[in-house]
């Protein structure tokens, strides 16, 4: 039976989130990281993203580091520990063929990946990283074990990204005594900013594990394809082309399925895609936009057997689908309902103290995505 103080504890961690902080995700990870390039950019600024790549992370965890850091980085002690010490230890592998049982190996390393604490546990395993990453004046976020380093910089000022070759060099020494392997090979490099000499020269001088590291024209960073000028338009027509393959098939088997079950394969293999991360496109082109809606469209028209130039508008109320201008706009301000609990400043004036205006930071560029997540 647990005692009161690992009652209590596990309570704490029902309440923070099993995985990860309240209100937060992939897209609020993604808002955080594009609003800082953004703002960046609109400073004159030439930024530099690093998504770095691990290697079978969840399965290289060493049980006794784990445990040393949940008692002297995190606090945890007592009984509360000692049902980590029972979660973690005298686990055993084995393969079973018919009614062949091979040897027993008691499994010393790594924590399930899909388990309500693996994830968490990953990420209290992580956290000196953050200690190693500040201490060279580098932005970062992680998602589990997505990690992205980012840092702004002048165009005068370039020779300074010199730094988060440094921090690199020091987070894969700390991986390798961590039981952790940086894959150098997989990891991408991504220069936003105007393209010029300095951009360049910075190209030449990214060099990783002794080896010259090119940038490439988009990354794919927590799902999303980020371009060097954060249009999105890989991202944008990479969607497009997915959706329109999916529709496809699915406009195949339609003839033998019942219309709830033809709109349920819709849902979950191209609205799922539209709806993934939209708010990144609040500020991106009219253009782009309509490209999503014209996926939509196809979508409402093969479900409802529409013909090709009736209009699509009474179609989409019929099946209560939002388009997608609209569907950016709610989860918008979906993410600003939640955020408002904590997450976003308020602005409160001294003849109005109630108002609950939000702080709005000045910027120029009209894709600033502007919301104040912490990191």
């Amino acid at each position: 039976m647990l005692s009161v103080t690992a009652v209590l504890f596990f309570g704490y961690l029902q309440l923070k989130g099993t995985v990860f902080r309240p209100y937060h995700s992939t897209e609020t990870a993604l808002l955080r990281v594009t609003n800082d390039l953004l703002l960046s950019s609109d400073r004159g600024c030439i930024s530099l993203l690093v998504l770095l790549d691990l290697s079978a992370a969840f399965d290289t965890i060493d049980h006794t580091i784990l445990l040393h850091r949940l008692e002297h980085f995190v606090g945890i002690n007592g009984s509360a520990l000692a049902w980590f010490k029972s979660y973690l230890y005298n686990h055993h592998q084995f393969v079973a063929v018919n009614e062949e049982v091979s040897y027993r190996s008691q499994v010393q390393y790594g924590v399930p990946q899909g388990s309500v604490l693996g994830t968490l546990l990953f990420t209290l395993y992580m956290l000196p990283l953050g200690n190693i990453t500040r201490k060279h004046g580098v932005s970062f976020h992680c998602y589990a074990d997505d990690t992205q380093l980012y840092i702004s910089l002048r165009p005068s000022e370039t020779y300074q990204f010199k730094k988060i070759t440094e921090c690199i060099v020091d987070i894969k020494n700390w991986m390798t005594s961590n039981f952790l392997l940086l894959n150098s090979e997989k990891t991408e490099v991504l220069i936003i900013g105007p393209k010029s000499s300095a951009c360049n020269n910075l190209e030449r001088c990214l060099r990783l594990d002794a080896c010259s590291v090119n940038s490439s024209s988009s990354v794919r960073n927590l799902g999303v394809l980020f371009d060097s000028n954060l249009s999105l338009e890989s991202h944008v027509s990479s969607i497009c082309k997915t959706a329109f393959f999916h529709l496809k098939n699915i406009s195949k088997l339609q003839p033998m399925l019942s219309m709830s079950n033809a709109e349920m394969l819709i849902h979950a293999f191209m609205t799922s895609r539209l709806d993934y991360c939209n708010a990144l496109l609040g500020g991106c082109s009219a253009r782009l936009v309509n490209k999503l809606q014209l996926v939509q469209n196809a979508a409402a028209r093969v479900l409802t057997r529409t013909r090709k130039y009736d209009h699509i508008s009474p179609v989409l109320s019929t099946l209560h689908w939002l388009p997608i201008k609209h569907r950016i706009d709610f989860k918008i301000l979906l993410i600003t309902y939640k955020a408002l609990n904590k997450l976003l400043l308020h602005y409160n004036p001294q003849r109005s103290q109630n108002s609950g205006n939000l702080i709005i930071p000045r910027i120029s560029k009209s894709t600033a995505i502007l919301f104040l997540f912490s990191a």
